[in-house]
């Protein structure tokens, strides 16, 4: 947020710039005011125009103070994470690394969960790199500011997620193993132990996919629901940086959870 102050600044001038150009009468209804007049100038934007050399050094402290934050590198991956094959498995090194590092930061917060799915496929936006891990690829692969919640679901409805799961080929998940068969989830085990739909599950996700978002189906009567204060790039984010400073390099590997039969 500190980067952000001066342009805040810069934001307060321009309103005022904005209020200035516009003439305002009071009403005669308390204190609102009324726009009578206001004035405006079109300016067309081309490559033709030089750049505002005032704007460009205002920004560029800022700029290479961002880039600098953004290069560090915090983590380094054994292997190529591929986005590609998150699209098309049931099963990938990518959503799988995603999904527990996720469940391994919030378990932190609440050690009751008993599965996870953190994202959907189409929130994993980019491959993660082999090799240096910075600031910036954790950011590309969770642009969003998603936020983590643990939802307390009755059976019935944990039984629709996992037929969502099953139905889209597979998601990105943690503590949960099944296998796909037409379409439909069997042998289903959740946290070590047979799915049973006459149980309520303690299930890890987001604001964006509880609410349906790439529609996701399960969520919309919780028993309870538990924001956990953290945002799904942070945990990501502590997991790389935890792993490096333990000395360890991350080695996602498939391991079976969702299969097809």
């Amino acid at each position: 947020m500190q980067l952000l102050r001066p342009f805040r600044n810069q934001l307060l001038l321009l309103l005022s710039l904005t209020l200035a150009s516009c003439s305002l009468i009071k009403s005669g209804s308390g204190s609102s005011y009324q726009v009578i007049k206001s004035t405006r100038n079109e300016y067309s934007i081309s490559n033709d125009i030089a750049p505002d050399s005032s704007i460009i050094n205002t920004y560029l402290p800022y700029k290479g103070r961002l880039e600098a934050e953004m290069s560090k590198v915090i983590g380094h991956s054994a292997l190529l994470l591929s986005k590609k094959s998150s699209d098309t498995l049931p099963e990938s090194l990518l959503s799988n690394f995603f999904a527990d590092a996720v469940t391994e930061q919030a378990l932190k917060l609440d050690p009751n969960i008993d599965f996870a799915i953190p994202t959907t496929k189409g929130g994993l936006r980019v491959d993660f790199p082999k090799g240096d891990i910075t600031t910036s690829h954790v950011f590309e692969l969770m642009p969003f500011e998603n936020e983590l919640y643990v939802f307390t679901l009755k059976g019935e409805d944990v039984q629709r997620l996992l037929n969502f799961i099953a139905g889209t080929n597979g998601q990105p998940v943690s503590r949960l193993r099944m296998k796909i068969a037409n379409k439909l989830p069997v042998d289903v085990w959740i946290n070590g132990k047979p799915f049973d739909p006459n149980k309520s599950y303690s299930v890890l996700t987001t604001d964006y996919i509880s609410g349906g978002g790439d529609h996701t189906v399960g969520f919309e009567k919780p028993i309870s629901k538990t924001a956990l204060g953290l945002k799904v790039r942070n945990a990501l984010m502590n997991y790389v940086k935890e792993t490096e400073a333990a000395g360890k390099i991350i080695n996602s590997k498939t391991d079976g959870r969702i299969t097809k039969i």
